[in-house]
């Protein structure tokens, strides 16, 4: 009988762990799949209406569309303080865009599009769990938690909302006067010094060409280069203040350094360049505009110890921050 006993208390054990197993486990999937709609993240205030594709829009609370600008723009990986100055960041550009109260050619109906290529970069949670997987929720926890921790924050120039632009990697060099891309004065972005960006993006990422693709690209006939032009196909004539390439003269005619990064799809317009026989050779540091805010050197100035407030000060020179009310 003791045996039987035995045998019939190590079923019932059994039972009640595949019980658990049947009934817990898919109960904490489900609970992880909802976890982050338990966010503290206000569900009233200012709406953002997001154009996510060419035929979808959505609409969803300022402070919750930020979560998914900053998980895009900005490598999770990066200290808090940096995350906390995105997030300023693109508050700001959010509201400035939205009280402009101006059509966009683009995304009429919408405040703003997922397109990093014309407003900011943007994803959403089902986007943000694939990317993570199982580090989903720590993830989403430092992201809304920089969010949170800057709510309402702002910059502002003379009481006004900036246009805080900001780019991947200045690459070591400093960050670019916005007259040198854009070609008008922006007293708050002003070329600054910026030695803090990651060792790895100072490094010169080399990029290679046919000449039949780079005439094609900049839309010029090879028959207008000399046969014997060589390495002196082209040259760089000038460059700005930072060390960029303003202009630079390919055969016979001129481009601006913005012009030929943009054609050409270079990464940035830190260049230098040598023509070999039939091939182009681009030498590029840097990536993006350089205008404005470095988010790699924004997380090597909060490795450092610098605040959020320090770093956009910073890279937002002569700028405010201000808290705009919740409604």
């Amino acid at each position: 009988m003791a045996v039987k006993f035995g045998r019939y208390r190590w079923l019932g054990y059994m039972i009640v762990v595949l019980t658990m197993v049947v009934i817990g486990i898919p109960a904490l999937l489900v609970r992880g799949c909802s976890w982050e709609s338990r966010e503290p993240v206000k569900e009233d205030g200012v709406q953002v209406k997001l154009q996510i594709s060419e035929k979808e829009i959505i609409s969803l609370p300022l402070e919750q569309y930020l979560i998914g600008v900053v998980a895009a723009e900005m490598p999770v990986s990066f200290h808090e303080e940096a995350l906390k100055a995105q997030a300023v960041a693109a508050r700001t550009y959010s509201l400035l865009r939205m009280v402009r109260e101006k059509e966009d050619d683009q995304h009429p109906d919408a405040h703003l599009c997922a397109d990093p290529g014309h407003c900011q970069a943007w994803i959403s949670n089902e986007e943000m769990r694939k990317r993570w997987g199982w580090n989903y929720r720590p993830n989403y926890q430092k992201i809304s938690s920089a969010v949170l921790a800057t709510g309402g924050k702002v910059l502002t120039h003379e009481g006004q909302l900036i246009d805080p632009v900001y780019h991947s990697s200045c690459g070591g060099r400093g960050t670019e006067d916005a007259r040198e891309v854009w070609g008008h004065e922006v007293l708050y972005l002003k070329s600054v010094a910026c030695t803090y960006d990651s060792p790895e993006k100072q490094k010169p990422v080399n990029t290679q060409m046919s000449l039949q693709e780079l005439f094609t690209q900049l839309k010029i006939s090879d028959q207008s280069i000399p046969v014997a032009a060589g390495s002196d196909l082209m040259e760089i004539q000038e460059r700005t203040g930072s060390g960029r390439v303003k202009r630079v003269k390919v055969g016979s005619q001129v481009f601006s350094g913005v012009e030929l990064r943009k054609r050409l799809g270079l990464r940035s317009t830190d260049f230098k360049v040598v023509c070999t026989g039939e091939k182009v050779l681009f030498s590029t540091r840097g990536y993006g505009h350089a205008v404005g805010m470095c988010q790699y050197g924004a997380n090597g100035l909060a490795q450092r110890g610098a605040k959020y407030d320090q770093i956009l000060s910073h890279y937002y020179q002569g700028t405010e921050l201000k808290t705009i009310p919740d409604k």
